[in-house]
């Protein structure tokens, strides 16, 4: 099969999951209309991610949980006092995406595999991936750009940049008030303390065996 073909299918696949993705997830909402002033920039429906292409059509959206939702518009209350505000990379992700991401990405501790447990946390509405803007929607000076797989991109920033660690310290700290917790190895993604709620992590046959706490992975 052609790559052109496995894209046209992957697309195709794609649309027919925008379009049902709610009516199988009833739940899921939409963050722009729970609150407009954060600025959504899904970087999936662009080549602008690790795959160089996009994974989603034209009209994605952004795409959570309803308590996810309201946890991110609290980060984003927060955020304004230093006059900053929450740009999203990427929020619910639909399996057949997953799989494409699963194929064109690096493996090891990056991605999960769709096929493995649970997979990604973003195919439940529990995750999101974010960064600051400021109050003219320029980019806050971070660690990395999205989906820059190295050891820069760690949770914990490691560099010399005072505004680096500024901007990621406040980031950190609007989203983990508004209870989500970061993943060790980007930065850029927080997931809500809350996810057993809706995750099937018991399908996990690994975990189930040894009784551990995941750590899940984009």
């Amino acid at each position: 099969m052609s790559r052109h073909l496995s894209l046209t299918i992957i697309f195709t696949a794609a649309m027919w999951t925008l379009e049902t993705a709610q009516a199988a997830n009833p739940q899921l909402v939409d963050i722009a209309t729970v609150d407009p002033t954060i600025v959504i920039d899904l970087r999936y429906a662009t080549e602008h991610n690790v795959t160089g292409h996009a994974l989603y059509p034209p009209g994605m959206r952004a795409l959570v949980l309803p308590t996810v939702a309201q946890q991110l518009a609290g980060a984003q209350n927060y955020l304004k006092q230093f006059r900053y505000r929450l740009k999203i990379w990427d929020a619910y992700r639909p399996k057949e995406a997953q799989e494409s991401l699963w194929k064109y990405a690096p493996k090891d501790q990056y991605v999960a595999n769709p096929e493995k447990g649970f997979g990604s946390m973003h195919s439940y509405g529990v995750s999101v991936d974010a960064t600051l803007v400021d109050d003219w929607s320029q980019d806050a000076s971070m660690p990395t750009k999205f989906d820059e797989f190295t050891p820069q991109a760690m949770l914990r920033y490691a560099g010399r940049d005072p505004l680096v660690k500024q901007h990621l310290t406040l980031l950190q700290v609007a989203m983990s008030r508004n209870n989500f917790y970061g993943l060790r190895v980007e930065w850029w993604h927080f997931t809500t303390a809350d996810w057993k709620k809706y995750v099937p992590y018991w399908e996990d046959k690994q975990m189930s065996q040894t009784g551990e706490s995941p750590s899940p992975k984009s």
